[in-house]
């Protein structure tokens, strides 16, 4: 394995200190807010799928991600998007369901890879199997454009001398305070990128398992996914900078990109359950519409009129009253105008 140079600083213990003092009030907050969790991680689920995919260039939005897991009918999966959705989808599902039971081996971490790749019918020839040529860490963009992020290691013996390196380090490390850990075992296993396709997916994914296995259960309600694709251009930027120093490469301000994402979900949370108390003091057709944007994000008003069978212009003045108080936010101008959970 490298080895790598990390400056501790007061940044660094800082958001160490918030996000674990965080972590130490998280029972008491969910014994409090029980109704409000189950409803966030359903809107998280939806968020973390959609944007770790298209992150890798997915074009499929939150709304039609959200439509095709209400009901998945694996016979109509026939386009390469939604078969990376329900791929990414069911993992997820598994990790938060039986993530006390999966350790950090080789072997589990294929066979997450395996599943992931699932339904993917273009990756059939790969799935749970490290990769067999050369790759390299590409950055997708939304005009269809890629570009080379930086080299990783070479197939055959030295990704796997390297991966199993990094389990062995990471599960054996006592040391090292377990969020530095966790971001330096997602920043190897990037570099390594030790599987022909799904290494940034499936890294994201691995990030999530990590977290829960170490105790920070609140990671379940908000998306950590979200909040990297609205930092795309950062997250690739700070990889490329540590990657191209490598070997013996600095990763400070990788960590730092990693803490700093996993503070910022944590205050959202922090805010999104602060607002499941003016929720209550709703109106009745208020509430109606708040919980049909809860499921069904970017709905436009005409869509929320037509289902609630409530007069267009009363639905825009209670969506200008939701606006107000900080429940959702309005995407889009014109006839493209939808709304979203804030």
């Amino acid at each position: 394995m490298y080895n790598f140079k990390l400056n501790i600083d007061w940044k660094l213990i800082n958001f160490i200190s918030d996000i674990d003092r965080f972590d130490a009030n998280w029972k008491a907050i969910e014994r409090k807010e029980g109704q409000s969790l189950k409803e966030l991680k359903s809107i998280a689920t939806v968020r973390s799928v959609g944007a770790s995919n298209r992150i890798e260039g997915n074009k499929m939005s939150d709304e039609e991600v959200d439509v095709l897991l209400q009901k998945i009918d694996i016979t109509k999966l026939t386009d390469r998007d939604s078969q990376e959705v329900v791929g990414y989808f069911e993992v997820l599902d598994l990790i938060s369901e039986s993530y006390e039971n999966i350790e950090l081996t080789e072997n589990n971490i294929k066979s997450l890879h395996n599943g992931l790749m699932k339904y993917s019918v273009k990756d059939q020839w790969h799935k749970g199997n490290f990769k067999v040529h050369s790759n390299a860490v590409e950055a997708s963009f939304p005009d269809g454009t890629q570009q080379i992020i930086s080299q990783t290691t070479e197939p055959g013996f030295a990704t796997d001398d390297a991966i199993r390196d990094l389990i062995n380090w990471c599960n054996s490390e006592t040391e090292i305070p377990p969020l530095i850990r966790i971001a330096v075992f997602v920043y190897d296993f990037l570099s390594v990128h030790p599987f022909q396709d799904g290494n940034g997916r499936l890294s994201r994914l691995i990030s999530t398992l990590l977290l829960l296995k170490n105790g920070y259960k609140w990671v379940e309600y908000v998306s950590f996914e979200h909040e990297i694709e609205n930092r795309k251009n950062e997250y690739y930027q700070v990889l490329r900078s540590c990657q191209a120093q490598r070997p013996k490469e600095n990763v400070t301000v990788w960590i730092h990109f990693f803490l700093s994402c996993l503070s910022n979900i944590q205050s959202q949370l922090l805010t999104k359950l602060n607002k499941s108390g003016l929720e209550t003091q709703l109106s009745a057709k208020e509430n109606l519409i708040y919980r049909i944007i809860q499921n069904r994000p970017n709905i436009k008003s005409g869509e929320i009129s037509e289902k609630l069978g409530i007069p267009s212009p009363t639905v825009k003045r209670l969506l200008s009253e939701l606006i107000d108080k900080g429940l959702i936010e309005k995407l889009g101008r014109g006839r493209s105008v939808s709304y979203t959970i804030k």
